[in-house]
């Protein structure tokens, strides 16, 4: 099945040899998996180790003789179709990337993430940053000592070196600009939504205890109903939501379970899903190869939100939905689904990013993005982040977080390295209106879909538009092919407030 796409011999010649590589990956991703669902605390610093040496021996493959001669063979080749350009592009960055890095420091970077990780979720469970300073130092250490390995011209910055290994050839001005068109028109919104107190400020709904037991089976069934493959994925249970891919035929995803505020765990499992579903629906013919993934994390990102505010965030998904969580959680027979719908799509300042509101969203975002671009270029010291997350969230959202907690530890992304990330949050929501707009042009209400509990057509549409090309396209290409323009904030911001001034 390769050989319809990949006709090149030279190609198929690096993918040969890349397979061995294809499989360290595999097994990286899985230990990943584990380390944050089942890994036994006391494990972390030999897993560390483990990741570390399997790093280091995917440098050592892709940087060989051997590879690099195929690779500049198959570089010289003309007539390439779209998907071998795809894989020589995807992989001169990876090689690139390992050519820059001292296996040296990628080791370090294995170990200290790793350990990183698991000092973050005891930080975290206690409420005290001070757990976590001196390997959140660590981290940041590392990670601005790889910014200056990948530092290329034409980058302005330290930031911009780590924005790239995230979203392909985005750079702190990109995001300067995003940010600057978003910020103000959504603080306007958020004063005009909570004048208008359509929303309460407190849901009953948000004090309803539940059996995680049976809201697991909740989560199962809606997963289901929205198309999760079971045959090729999972859903288990982790400290923060996150979505694993192995491979095309084993994708993974986990959600938490607090026992009361049942949205928590059902929005993460509908967003979790759209990451799943994406990597679920790559090209069959794309296994196993440097194109056989998501091509970025901000394409990515569009689509967990894509499910999660188009789709979850909808009268039409509490109506299709709520008669079928009754027997599940048994308290939903004293509400109807406008009441379900209301609590869903709750605005009011949240202390915490994934439970915060669509208009608050890109707020959150922006706090993030300030304090680890300041850490990376030196403006800002370890030190400083819990009192600057604190002043910051005043600043952005209107409150000052009580603790840690609920403040700079709750998020895994800095234990885990990944610095540069967060700005590809706001790139997702946005993204996620633009297709919504263009999927609507061809297939009508995306609501009705909803209501009617027609899921085929949606994810159909995102297959052929967004997901089959994998990273064989650049994502601004892609994003130029699924909707006909470059990225714009324009539908996110008509779509976000065509949706609440029917709150105001």
């Amino acid at each position: 099945m390769t050989e319809e796409v990949f006709r090149s011999k030279a190609v198929r010649k690096v993918l040969s040899l890349y397979e061995p590589i294809w499989a360290l990956e595999y097994s990286m991703s899985m230990l990943y998996w584990d380390l944050n669902t089942y890994m036994p605390p006391g494990a972390a610093e030999e897993r560390g180790v483990a990741r570390a040496k399997l790093v280091a021996l995917k440098q050592k493959l892709l940087l060989s003789p051997e590879f690099r001669e195929a690779f500049r063979v198959a570089e010289k080749e003309e007539g390439l179709n779209v998907y071998e350009r795809g894989v020589l592009r995807v992989l001169k960055r990876e090689i690139e990337k390992y050519e820059r890095i001292p296996r040296e420091l990628l080791e370090e970077e294995a170990r200290v993430t790793t350990e990183a990780r698991k000092k973050w979720e005891e930080a975290k469970g206690k409420g005290d940053f001070r757990l976590f300073r001196d390997d959140l130092a660590r981290v940041v250490d590392v990670e601005r000592r790889k910014a200056e390995c990948l530092l290329k011209e034409g980058m302005a910055g330290l930031y911009d070196a780590l924005l790239d290994l995230y979203e392909e050839g985005l750079t702190a001005r990109d995001v300067d600009r995003l940010f600057s068109e978003l910020t103000g028109p959504l603080i306007s919104l958020f004063r005009k939504v909570l004048d208008a107190g359509y929303f309460p400020s407190k849901h009953p709904l948000e004090e309803e205890a539940y059996d995680p037991e049976a809201m697991k089976y909740a989560n199962l069934l809606v997963l289901e109903k929205l198309g999760y493959d079971f045959n090729r994925g999972r859903l288990d249970v982790s400290a923060h939501p996150f979505t694993t891919n192995m491979g095309l035929d084993d994708v993974r995803i986990t959600t938490w379970y607090q026992g009361n505020d049942f949205r928590r765990s059902l929005g993460a499992a509908v967003h979790e899903f759209g990451h799943a579903l994406y990597e679920l629906q790559i090209d069959r013919r794309l296994a196993r190869t440097p194109v056989g993934e998501g091509v970025s994390l901000g394409v990515h990102e569009s689509q967990s939100r894509f499910w999660e505010n188009i789709v979850w965030r909808t009268r039409a998904f509490a109506e299709h939905f709520t008669p079928l969580l009754r027997p599940f959680l048994p308290f939903l027979r004293r509400y109807s689904t406008n009441d379900v719908y209301r609590y869903f799509c709750i605005v009011r300042p949240e202390y915490i990013r994934v439970e915060a509101d669509e208009i608050h969203y890109p707020l959150h975002v922006v706090l993030r993005y300030e304090i680890e671009r300041g850490l990376i270029e030196g403006s800002v010291s370890v030190d400083e982040v819990p009192q600057l997350w604190n002043e910051k969230m005043e600043k952005y959202i209107g409150l000052t977080p009580p603790n840690d907690r609920l403040g700079c530890l709750q998020d895994v992304h800095w234990s885990a390295g990944y610095i540069g990330y967060f700005p590809t949050y706001v790139i997702g929501s946005v993204l996620a209106a633009q297709i919504a707009r263009s999927l609507e042009k061809e297939l009508g209400s995306i609501e009705e879909l909803v209501r009617e509990g027609r899921f085929a057509p949606i994810r159909e549409w995102l297959r052929e538009k967004v997901h089959r090309w994998g990273s064989a396209l650049p994502p601004k290409e892609l994003v130029r092919e699924a909707t006909g323009e470059d990225l714009t904030a324009r539908y996110f911001l008509e779509y976000i407030e065509a949706k609440y001034a029917r709150c105001c």
